[in-house]
């Protein structure tokens, strides 16, 4: 499994982006952060895109904002991408179990840099389990994407 991981966020989940940069660099992962850099407004959709473009080429991503909601919207237009929006450990492990999502998702608003790296690291760790779950993902795979 590559350990090249991508990070983007928005304004509204900069902290939690730096927290869970720091976290991956501790556990030996190859991060590119996307951005942004600071807390100044910004549009979330720019960082999505430029995340979804990254990791349809190689690894996966860790995509915030302030809910987690737009973000994975607009990640999930692109071909290649499952992108799970998570607010449990439950839905991160799961996340990658049944639907081998390649990019997590979390609101900056909704969840503490704590619960997000608990997630983040539950996530890592979780292999998918094939079988009927990749017959269920082979139905929607190629759905009209980028």
């Amino acid at each position: 499994m590559s350990k090249k991981i991508f990070l983007a966020t928005d304004h509204g989940a900069f902290e939690q982006k730096e927290s869970v940069k720091k976290f991956l660099i501790s556990e030996g992962y190859d991060v590119e952060d996307l951005g942004t850099h600071s807390t100044e407004s910004c549009h979330y959709p720019e960082y999505a895109i430029a995340l979804a473009k990254a990791v349809q080429k190689e690894g996966r991503g860790v995509l915030l904002c302030g809910s987690g909601i737009g973000v994975s919207m607009v990640a999930n237009k692109f071909k290649g991408i499952r992108a799970a929006l998570c607010h449990t450990e439950d839905d991160a492990r799961l996340s990658r179990e049944h639907n081998n999502s390649n990019v997590i998702c979390f609101g900056g608003r909704i969840s503490n840099s704590e619960e997000i790296i608990a997630m983040t690291k539950i996530w890592l760790a979780t292999e998918f389990e094939g079988g009927r779950h990749k017959t269920r993902i082979d139905m929607f795979s190629d759905l009209g994407e980028n």
